[in-house]
Protein backbone atom coordinates (compact mmCIF):
# COMPACT_ATOMS: atom_id res chain seq x y z
CA UNK A 1 0.00 0.00 0.00
CA UNK A 2 1.23 3.43 -0.79
CA UNK A 3 2.17 5.62 2.24
CA UNK A 4 2.32 9.16 2.34
CA UNK A 5 5.34 11.04 3.72
CA UNK A 6 4.43 14.29 5.78
CA UNK A 7 6.58 17.88 5.98
CA UNK A 8 6.09 20.95 5.53
CA UNK A 9 7.49 24.56 3.65
CA UNK A 10 8.27 27.55 5.61
CA UNK A 11 6.64 30.74 4.07
CA UNK A 12 6.04 34.59 4.47
CA UNK A 13 3.42 36.40 4.95
CA UNK A 14 3.09 40.29 5.74
CA UNK A 15 3.53 39.73 9.74
CA UNK A 16 5.96 37.01 10.00
CA UNK A 17 6.87 33.17 8.88
CA UNK A 18 4.56 30.31 8.97
CA UNK A 19 4.85 27.07 8.42
CA UNK A 20 2.43 24.51 5.82
CA UNK A 21 2.18 21.38 6.08
CA UNK A 22 1.85 18.54 3.24
CA UNK A 23 1.11 15.25 2.70
CA UNK A 24 3.01 13.97 -0.44
CA UNK A 25 2.23 10.66 -2.57
CA UNK A 26 3.87 8.42 -5.17
CA UNK A 27 7.58 8.86 -6.14
CA UNK A 28 9.40 12.12 -4.90
CA UNK A 29 11.66 12.19 -8.10
CA UNK A 30 8.31 11.72 -10.09
CA UNK A 31 7.84 14.95 -12.62
CA UNK A 32 4.33 14.34 -13.29
CA UNK A 33 2.70 16.79 -9.85
CA UNK A 34 -0.43 17.02 -8.84
CA UNK A 35 -1.26 19.66 -6.05
CA UNK A 36 -4.57 19.05 -4.86
CA UNK A 37 -6.00 21.34 -2.05
CA UNK A 38 -9.06 21.84 0.29
CA UNK A 39 -11.95 23.61 1.22
CA UNK A 40 -12.52 26.37 3.76
CA UNK A 41 -12.38 24.26 6.73
CA UNK A 42 -11.16 21.37 5.95
CA UNK A 43 -7.50 19.80 5.36
CA UNK A 44 -5.31 18.02 3.13
CA UNK A 45 -6.35 14.23 3.93
CA UNK A 46 -9.33 14.96 2.79
CA UNK A 47 -7.38 13.50 -1.30
CA UNK A 48 -6.41 10.39 0.98
CA UNK A 49 -8.09 8.42 -1.46
CA UNK A 50 -7.95 9.86 -4.88
CA UNK A 51 -3.96 10.90 -4.16
CA UNK A 52 -3.57 6.96 -3.46
CA UNK A 53 -5.64 6.18 -6.42
CA UNK A 54 -3.55 8.65 -8.85
CA UNK A 55 0.18 8.22 -6.97
CA UNK A 56 1.05 5.41 -9.67
CA UNK A 57 0.63 8.33 -12.46
CA UNK A 58 1.78 11.49 -9.96
CA UNK A 59 3.35 12.57 -7.47
CA UNK A 60 0.51 13.81 -5.26
CA UNK A 61 1.02 17.27 -2.86
CA UNK A 62 -1.71 17.90 -0.50
CA UNK A 63 -0.93 21.04 1.41
CA UNK A 64 -3.04 22.13 4.54
CA UNK A 65 -3.63 25.69 3.77
CA UNK A 66 -2.55 27.74 6.39
CA UNK A 67 -4.94 28.24 9.34
CA UNK A 68 -6.10 24.41 8.73
CA UNK A 69 -4.39 20.80 10.55
CA UNK A 70 -1.14 20.76 10.86
CA UNK A 71 -0.16 23.95 9.52
CA UNK A 72 0.67 27.15 11.20
CA UNK A 73 -1.54 30.26 12.04
CA UNK A 74 -1.70 33.85 10.76
CA UNK A 75 -0.79 36.71 13.44
CA UNK A 76 -3.42 38.91 12.00
CA UNK A 77 -6.85 37.12 10.43
CA UNK A 78 -7.24 39.39 8.03
CA UNK A 79 -4.37 37.90 5.63
CA UNK A 80 -6.70 34.81 5.77
CA UNK A 81 -7.34 34.93 1.97
CA UNK A 82 -6.46 33.86 -1.67
CA UNK A 83 -3.70 36.62 -1.74
CA UNK A 84 -1.86 34.75 1.22
CA UNK A 85 -2.74 31.21 -0.01
CA UNK A 86 -1.31 31.77 -3.63
CA UNK A 87 1.79 33.41 -2.27
CA UNK A 88 2.25 30.03 0.02
CA UNK A 89 1.28 27.66 -3.12
CA UNK A 90 3.71 29.89 -5.14
CA UNK A 91 6.64 28.65 -2.49
CA UNK A 92 5.02 25.25 -1.98
CA UNK A 93 5.65 24.55 -5.90
CA UNK A 94 9.01 26.20 -5.67
CA UNK A 95 10.16 23.67 -2.64
CA UNK A 96 8.90 20.94 -4.71
CA UNK A 97 10.49 21.63 -8.05
CA UNK A 98 13.42 22.90 -7.15
CA UNK A 99 15.22 19.48 -8.59
CA UNK A 100 13.59 18.88 -11.69
CA UNK A 101 13.61 21.33 -14.57
CA UNK A 102 11.01 19.02 -15.95
CA UNK A 103 8.52 19.21 -13.49
CA UNK A 104 5.01 19.66 -15.06
CA UNK A 105 1.77 20.51 -12.13
CA UNK A 106 -1.61 19.98 -12.54
CA UNK A 107 -3.87 21.57 -9.76
CA UNK A 108 -7.29 19.81 -8.63
CA UNK A 109 -9.16 22.65 -5.82
CA UNK A 110 -12.25 21.83 -4.12
CA UNK A 111 -14.04 24.86 -3.06
CA UNK A 112 -11.46 27.60 -1.79
CA UNK A 113 -8.90 25.25 -2.98
CA UNK A 114 -10.28 25.53 -6.44
CA UNK A 115 -10.32 29.88 -6.14
CA UNK A 116 -6.84 29.24 -5.20
CA UNK A 117 -6.13 27.77 -8.69
CA UNK A 118 -7.83 30.28 -10.70
CA UNK A 119 -5.99 32.56 -9.15
CA UNK A 120 -2.72 30.97 -9.57
CA UNK A 121 -3.54 29.89 -13.15
CA UNK A 122 -4.40 33.44 -14.20
CA UNK A 123 -0.79 34.43 -13.51
CA UNK A 124 1.41 35.20 -16.45
CA UNK A 125 4.08 32.52 -16.45
CA UNK A 126 1.90 30.04 -14.00
CA UNK A 127 3.12 26.52 -13.98
CA UNK A 128 -0.56 24.94 -14.20
CA UNK A 129 -0.84 22.32 -17.34
CA UNK A 130 -4.26 21.34 -16.21
CA UNK A 131 -6.83 22.60 -13.73
CA UNK A 132 -9.81 20.82 -12.06
CA UNK A 133 -12.75 22.81 -10.24
CA UNK A 134 -14.64 20.98 -7.57
CA UNK A 135 -17.57 22.91 -7.14
CA UNK A 136 -16.62 26.22 -7.48
CA UNK A 137 -16.72 29.43 -9.89
CA UNK A 138 -16.29 32.90 -9.85
CA UNK A 139 -19.76 33.80 -8.82
CA UNK A 140 -21.24 32.33 -5.82
CA UNK A 141 -24.66 32.16 -3.33
CA UNK A 142 -24.16 34.84 -1.05
CA UNK A 143 -26.54 33.06 1.44
CA UNK A 144 -24.57 30.13 0.70
CA UNK A 145 -21.33 32.34 2.01
CA UNK A 146 -23.17 33.73 4.81
CA UNK A 147 -24.05 29.91 5.87
CA UNK A 148 -20.26 28.82 5.64
CA UNK A 149 -19.59 32.15 7.24
CA UNK A 150 -21.40 31.44 10.38
CA UNK A 151 -20.37 27.54 10.39
CA UNK A 152 -16.94 28.48 10.43
CA UNK A 153 -17.44 31.31 13.31
CA UNK A 154 -19.02 28.90 15.43
CA UNK A 155 -16.61 28.29 18.57
CA UNK A 156 -17.92 24.89 19.65
CA UNK A 157 -16.21 22.45 22.36
CA UNK A 158 -17.26 18.60 22.36
CA UNK A 159 -17.34 16.27 25.16
CA UNK A 160 -16.12 13.30 22.71
CA UNK A 161 -15.52 12.51 19.45
CA UNK A 162 -19.08 10.88 19.00
CA UNK A 163 -20.67 14.27 19.50
CA UNK A 164 -18.02 16.08 17.37
CA UNK A 165 -18.48 13.80 14.39
CA UNK A 166 -22.13 13.65 14.73
CA UNK A 167 -21.92 17.29 14.05
CA UNK A 168 -19.36 17.10 11.11
CA UNK A 169 -21.46 14.77 9.42
CA UNK A 170 -25.04 16.81 9.86
CA UNK A 171 -22.85 19.78 8.47
CA UNK A 172 -21.50 18.15 5.60
CA UNK A 173 -24.58 16.44 4.33
CA UNK A 174 -24.11 17.92 0.81
CA UNK A 175 -20.79 15.80 0.76
CA UNK A 176 -23.81 13.24 -0.42
CA UNK A 177 -23.89 9.10 0.60
CA UNK A 178 -20.76 7.93 2.20
CA UNK A 179 -20.38 4.71 4.52
CA UNK A 180 -20.05 5.18 7.95
CA UNK A 181 -16.41 4.37 7.54
CA UNK A 182 -15.95 7.52 5.09
CA UNK A 183 -18.02 9.76 7.56
CA UNK A 184 -15.89 8.88 10.73
CA UNK A 185 -13.02 9.43 8.52
CA UNK A 186 -13.97 12.58 6.93
CA UNK A 187 -15.27 14.22 10.66
CA UNK A 188 -11.48 12.51 12.42
CA UNK A 189 -9.68 14.52 9.45
CA UNK A 190 -11.04 17.98 11.13
CA UNK A 191 -11.11 17.36 14.44
CA UNK A 192 -8.60 17.17 17.37
CA UNK A 193 -8.63 16.49 20.88
CA UNK A 194 -7.15 19.37 23.68
CA UNK A 195 -5.51 18.80 26.62
CA UNK A 196 -8.90 18.99 28.70
CA UNK A 197 -10.59 16.14 26.63
CA UNK A 198 -12.68 18.59 24.77
CA UNK A 199 -12.86 18.36 20.73
CA UNK A 200 -12.64 20.94 18.30
CA UNK A 201 -12.31 21.79 14.66
CA UNK A 202 -8.98 21.56 13.40
CA UNK A 203 -8.39 25.37 12.31
CA UNK A 204 -7.83 28.66 13.35
CA UNK A 205 -11.25 30.72 14.48
CA UNK A 206 -9.42 33.54 12.60
CA UNK A 207 -10.82 32.59 9.25
CA UNK A 208 -14.25 33.92 10.33
CA UNK A 209 -12.72 37.23 10.34
CA UNK A 210 -12.47 37.71 6.35
CA UNK A 211 -16.12 36.57 6.32
CA UNK A 212 -17.46 38.53 8.78
CA UNK A 213 -15.71 41.94 7.24
CA UNK A 214 -17.42 40.99 4.02
CA UNK A 215 -20.03 43.66 2.53
CA UNK A 216 -22.15 43.86 -0.43
CA UNK A 217 -19.20 46.25 -1.87
CA UNK A 218 -16.43 43.63 -1.26
CA UNK A 219 -18.43 40.90 -2.00
CA UNK A 220 -19.42 42.76 -5.91
CA UNK A 221 -15.72 43.67 -6.26
CA UNK A 222 -14.71 40.27 -5.39
CA UNK A 223 -16.65 38.51 -8.00
CA UNK A 224 -15.14 40.80 -10.61
CA UNK A 225 -11.95 40.23 -9.65
CA UNK A 226 -12.62 36.00 -9.90
CA UNK A 227 -14.14 36.48 -13.47
CA UNK A 228 -10.98 38.46 -14.38
CA UNK A 229 -8.90 35.59 -13.32
CA UNK A 230 -10.93 33.59 -14.85
CA UNK A 231 -11.18 34.59 -18.09
CA UNK A 232 -7.38 34.97 -17.69
CA UNK A 233 -6.81 31.30 -17.42
CA UNK A 234 -5.20 29.83 -20.58
CA UNK A 235 -4.83 25.81 -19.79
CA UNK A 236 -7.61 22.96 -20.18
CA UNK A 237 -10.12 23.12 -17.05
CA UNK A 238 -12.48 20.86 -16.03
CA UNK A 239 -15.64 21.87 -13.72
CA UNK A 240 -17.42 19.50 -11.85
CA UNK A 241 -20.35 20.63 -10.20
CA UNK A 242 -22.51 18.97 -6.86
CA UNK A 243 -25.70 18.92 -9.18
CA UNK A 244 -27.58 20.10 -5.56
CA UNK A 245 -24.92 22.65 -4.97
CA UNK A 246 -25.86 25.77 -3.29
CA UNK A 247 -22.62 27.66 -3.40
CA UNK A 248 -22.14 27.14 -7.23
CA UNK A 249 -25.08 27.43 -9.84
CA UNK A 250 -26.22 25.26 -12.83
CA UNK A 251 -26.11 29.09 -14.45
CA UNK A 252 -22.68 29.93 -13.47
CA UNK A 253 -21.80 26.88 -14.30
CA UNK A 254 -23.14 26.89 -17.31
CA UNK A 255 -21.35 30.30 -18.13
CA UNK A 256 -17.73 29.19 -17.46
CA UNK A 257 -17.94 26.79 -20.00
CA UNK A 258 -18.69 29.30 -22.98
CA UNK A 259 -15.60 32.09 -21.33
CA UNK A 260 -12.24 31.97 -20.31
CA UNK A 261 -10.86 28.29 -20.61
CA UNK A 262 -14.53 27.34 -21.98
CA UNK A 263 -14.45 24.61 -18.81
CA UNK A 264 -15.13 20.76 -19.67
CA UNK A 265 -18.83 20.83 -17.56
CA UNK A 266 -19.29 17.41 -15.62
CA UNK A 267 -22.13 17.71 -12.61
CA UNK A 268 -22.74 14.99 -10.06
CA UNK A 269 -26.42 13.86 -9.17
CA UNK A 270 -27.55 13.50 -5.69
CA UNK A 271 -24.70 15.46 -4.30
CA UNK A 272 -24.42 18.92 -3.27
CA UNK A 273 -20.99 21.15 -2.40
CA UNK A 274 -19.04 19.73 -2.91
CA UNK A 275 -17.94 15.93 -3.92
CA UNK A 276 -15.06 14.33 -1.60
CA UNK A 277 -13.73 12.04 -4.64
CA UNK A 278 -14.05 9.43 -2.40
CA UNK A 279 -16.20 7.35 -4.62
CA UNK A 280 -14.64 5.72 -7.55
CA UNK A 281 -17.16 7.02 -10.13
CA UNK A 282 -15.97 10.83 -9.22
CA UNK A 283 -12.34 9.33 -9.19
CA UNK A 284 -12.95 8.21 -12.66
CA UNK A 285 -13.74 11.39 -13.94
CA UNK A 286 -10.90 13.06 -12.43
CA UNK A 287 -8.72 10.66 -13.81
CA UNK A 288 -9.98 10.47 -17.79
CA UNK A 289 -9.75 14.73 -17.27
CA UNK A 290 -5.96 14.41 -15.89
CA UNK A 291 -4.31 11.91 -17.16
CA UNK A 292 -6.52 9.75 -20.13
Amino acid sequence: MTVARITSVQCCSPTGLHHMSYKEWGDEHNPEILICVHGVTRVGDDFDVLARALSSHYRVICPDVVGRGRSGRLLDARLYGIPQYVSDMVTLIARITAHSDAARIDWFGTSMGGLIGMALASLPGNPIRKLVLNDIGPTLDPAALRRIGDYIGQDLRFPDFERAARFVREVSLSFGEHTEAQWTKLASDVLRQQEDGAWVRHYDMGLAQPFANATPDTAMADQAALWAAYDAIRCPTLLVRGANSDLLSHATAVEMTGRGPHAQLVEIANVGHAPTFMHDDQIAIARQFLIA
